[in-house]
């Protein structure tokens, strides 16, 4: 196997690791398990990036493009925040995996909910930290959230999506009003 030159030799094997773990898959969520399972290894490698995918910009959390499976099959994505940088709430056009390389990334998650107009609203149901070397799997329908980078320092994540995300521009299927999103009653 022969690194590409945009990008590692970490990089690379990953690529090639996850596209033989996709071989069979016989779902999106067999396919978002698989490669969640795989993450926590190449988190922990120092060189997995290059440094212009580490790049910031004060003004927003910045995608880097890492790797885009010939067939479109699934992309790698490095997402590099500052501290105070985030999402809108938002899900997603395909099956996810998602790894913290650097930092803690603050996840929110939300639910629809129907109105008795048959109208739906956003309920937050949770609040998760994940700190470098986890891993999770996400699944379009089940996946309404907002990450956030509420650290001191830089937070970098890698995500491998089910879709060429280089042609698509945005793994955002959806975006959601804030507006609609009331924060679930605390049961403290």
């Amino acid at each position: 196997m022969r690194p590409c030159k945009d990008q590692s030799p970490a990089l690379t094997e990953l690529a090639e690791v996850i596209r033989r773990s996709l071989a069979g898959a016989a779902s999106a969520q067999a396919s978002s398990e698989r490669v969640a399972a795989i993450l926590p290894r190449f988190l922990a490698k120092p060189n997995l990036l290059l440094e212009r995918q580490r790049t910031t910009d004060p003004a927003r959390y910045l995608q880097h493009v890492a790797h885009v499976e010939p067939d479109g099959s699934f992309s790698i994505v490095a997402l590099a925040w500052l501290p105070g940088q985030e999402t809108p709430i938002h899900d997603h056009v395909c099956w996810c995996a998602v790894g913290v390389y650097e930092g803690t990334e603050d996840e929110t998650r939300y639910r629809l909910s129907r109105r008795e107009d048959r109208s739906f609203r956003l309920m937050e149901c949770g609040r998760t930290q994940h700190p470098a070397g986890s891993a999770l799997a996400c699944l379009p329908g089940d996946d309404i959230h907002r990450v956030a980078n509420h650290g001191d320092g830089l937070a970098i994540s890698i995500h491998v999506y089910g879709a060429d995300i280089s042609a698509l521009g945005s793994s955002i299927y959806r975006c959601y009003n804030e507006a609609t999103a009331p924060r679930a009653r605390s049961s403290a």
